[in-house]
């Protein structure tokens, strides 16, 4: 059996795609001769400090030298090129998206994480990555070799049908509430539209931003939509699926995905999408299922908002392509064996 480690950061219990990738890929080991363990990291990533740094390297060090890491991007991204030489056994990068291409960064920040990503990754023996998108953007602008690569998609769970509201018209958003999320665009493209009858749920972490939960809170104060729009936190897995079942519209304002697995998981669920074309969300959701936006563009989002409110057949139509789409997706053991056969590919 080949001994492999997950180095997660922070508390991979938490409702995020992240976090929930790992929780579903965990799940799913051993497999196909490999035993996967989970190793936690300290939760700073990826603003980690020094002492942040030296205790993950006390912590993988201590794992046997033929271990194989496969290192969750959201630390690996971060780390220091030095520390990531200290360690004696071969990297199996994770890469959801890269971290230099989150929102709300400063300029300064945003270059620094970029050159350690495009440092660590030169480190690792193998890349995994959740989106033929994020494949492409490491090798175009890390210089990450194309063999390297491995596309490991997230994979998603069967789930019934949605069942829909219509009167008033339920939109759902689901996603942490950080900068990268575009919620106040959203707030802001709803507010022409005040005289349609719809209600709003966000539904997300409250704590992963306090940048973005203001700007959010703002936008929905300076708008008057305090009464249509609800964000309710991070919700367990039988209170997501009924709001999911009782939606009728699914939105991703988002500026940038490396995969949206929210996207996925409107399909599966054969919900009508309006979404931005914001880095893999673009080809998560096939044209026919989507109205799709420009990221940040106010206006597009506005128009795509009132042609799908006001037009019934259009909203039928995208809902059933999303429901065949939705079940031609893969499924989580497919996700664990891509990422057995890469860790197997380490080990030989």
């Amino acid at each position: 059996m080949i001994e492999a480690a997950f180095a997660i950061p922070g508390d991979i219990a938490l409702p995020t795609g992240g976090y929930a990738y790992a929780r579903r890929v965990l799940e799913r080991f051993p497999r196909a001769g490999v035993e996967l363990r989970h190793v936690g990291l300290p939760a700073a990533f990826p603003d980690a400090g020094t002492d942040d740094v030296a205790e993950t390297v006390r912590l993988l060090r201590a794992l046997p030298a033929g271990t194989v890491l496969l290192f969750d991007g959201l630390a690996f991204g971060a780390m220091p090129a030095a520390a990531i030489r200290s360690l004696p056994q071969p990297i199996v990068a994770l890469v959801h998206h890269p971290l230099g291409l989150e929102a709300g960064l400063t300029a300064e920040r945003q270059q620094q994480l970029l050159a350690l990503e495009a440092g660590a990754l030169a480190l690792s023996r193998r890349v995994i990555v959740t989106s033929a998108a994020t494949a492409r953007t490491l090798v175009a602008d890390f210089d990450v070799a194309p063999a390297k690569i491995a596309v490991a998609e997230p994979g998603t769970t069967r789930a019934e049908r949605a069942r829909g509201t219509g009167q008033p018209l339920q939109l759902l958003a689901v996603g942490s509430i950080v900068p990268r999320k575009a919620y106040p665009i959203l707030v802001t493209a709803l507010a022409p539209l005040a005289a349609i009858d719809w209600r709003l749920t966000i539904v997300g972490a409250l704590d992963r931003s306090a940048q973005g939960l203001a700007a959010l809170c703002q936008a929905i104060e300076e708008t008057g939509l305090q009464q249509r729009i609800t964000i309710t936190g991070p919700l367990g897995e039988a209170e997501l699926a009924t709001h999911y079942a009782r939606a009728d519209l699914f939105l991703m304002p988002s500026l940038y995905e490396g995969y949206g697995m929210v996207l996925a998981e409107a399909m599966a669920r054969g919900l009508p999408i309006i979404a931005t074309r914001g880095g893999a969300a673009a080809e998560t959701v096939p044209d026919d299922v989507a109205l799709k936006v420009a990221p940040g563009n106010v206006a597009e989002l506005t128009a795509a908002l009132s042609r799908l409110f006001q037009d019934k057949a259009l909203r039928q139509r995208l809902a059933a392509a999303a429901w065949t789409a939705g079940q031609t997706l893969p499924a989580w053991e497919d996700t664990a064996q891509i990422i057995a056969t890469v860790i197997t590919e380490v080990a030989a």
